[in-house]
């Protein structure tokens, strides 16, 4: 199905054809109508399904419905796991809202950038605001947030926010938004935890689950090669020199082995950088548009560049160390094959990881 069948303004449907979206994917198809219905959902969909236009797109058609008088107020929260994340759907609001009279204010509170500049931000007015949960909650500690006007509350990557330990803090956000409003929920699975808090969320959603999304795991040519720990790494370079990969995305199990290992990489004469949770914010937005204009060759990153960021073209995921569930390895994976394109996935197995399968 095209996005012209999905009852969207002409202002969206030009800033999709400018940005290349013609079909929509089965989450897509399923959402858009009853987000338009102002329907609570909770949707089940693995990364690379395309959930974030999901809900980007409807919800911005409904705001553009809306007069718009004085100063903005925050009508819309989306809450994501990672930095990275809340940057890309902020941009996602903004790219497709370019033909608006009206364009919408979108501010992105994440931890790394400067706090002052995002309340002055907020301060200033702002319809849309993309954050991450801790430092929502300090700006919610500090009472310069107000969430009394709020219509849509967004949750994206949700299990992902559980695993990181997010729970209570969610609870606590929760206090803070206005019982009328409208509850999208996204996430690749539902254990309990999660179906606790979704509870908490909402009580009447619409569930949307996608369990046969497999187009993104279908491209992929999957592959699992024993090997001791001391020998991966030159196992790595031999891959790498004898395939034509244009860009490769290696998993890596800490912060420290993705510095280590991209430093020596380098000294081989690879271009190489690591990518995790301690760089500054502005070196991971500079490394991560390196690697999308295809500056950086080999990327070595742990689990944060997993959930949901776009980069397209990547020939090669490589899980230099196995992710800790099935979810994770499909999270990964996604990375690449991505749009009907083909992509290879090799995951490198020692001895003791044999017991986990």
């Amino acid at each position: 199905m095209t996005f012209l069948n999905l009852g969207l303004c002409d202002n969206i449907n030009k800033a999709l054809d400018e940005n290349a979206y013609i079909n929509s994917t089965s989450i897509q198809e399923k959402v858009i109508p009853l987000v338009l219905q102002n329907k609570d959902i909770m949707a089940k969909a693995q990364t690379g399904s395309g959930k974030t236009a999901s809900f980007v797109l409807p919800i911005l058609q409904l705001l553009s419905n809306k007069e718009h008088k004085g100063k903005s107020k925050i009508s819309t929260l989306v809450l994501t796991p990672t930095r990275e994340l809340a940057l890309q759907v902020s941009k996602a609001f903004i790219d497709f809202s370019i033909h608006f009279v009206n364009k919408p204010k979108v501010v992105s509170v994440i931890g790394g950038e400067s706090l002052t500049q995002q309340l002055l931000d907020i301060q200033k007015g702002c319809d849309i605001v993309v954050a991450t949960t801790g430092r929502l909650l300090d700006i919610l500690d500090k009472k310069q947030l107000n969430l009394s006007n709020l219509e849509f509350f967004v949750l994206d990557e949700a299990d992902k926010m559980l695993d990181l330990g997010f729970e209570i803090e969610l609870e606590e956000l929760l206090k803070s938004l206005p019982q009328n409003r409208q509850n999208l929920l996204f996430s690749a699975t539902y254990p309990q935890k999660m179906l606790n808090i979704a509870s908490k969320i909402t009580t009447n959603a619409i569930e949307v689950f996608i369990e046969d999304e497999t187009q993104t795991v279908q491209t992929i040519n999957q592959r699992v090669i024993a090997v001791n720990k001391e020998n991966r790494s030159p196992l790595l370079r031999n891959l790498i020199q004898n395939h034509h990969w244009e860009q490769i995305l290696v998993f890596m199990a800490n912060k420290r082995s993705c510095d280590n290992i991209a430093a020596k990489f380098r000294k081989y004469g690879l271009n190489a950088e690591s990518f995790h949770g301690d760089l500054l914010q502005d070196e991971r937005n500079e490394t991560l548009e390196d690697f999308k204009n295809k500056k950086i060759k080999i990327l070595f990153a742990t689990d944060i560049a997993a959930r949901g960021l776009h980069i397209d073209d990547i020939s090669c995921v490589i899980n230099f160390d196995l992710p800790r569930a099935v979810a994770d390895y499909v999270h990964r994976i996604g990375r690449t094959g991505r749009a009907g394109k083909s992509g290879d996935a090799i995951s490198f197995i020692g001895l003791e990881d044999f017991e986990h399968f």
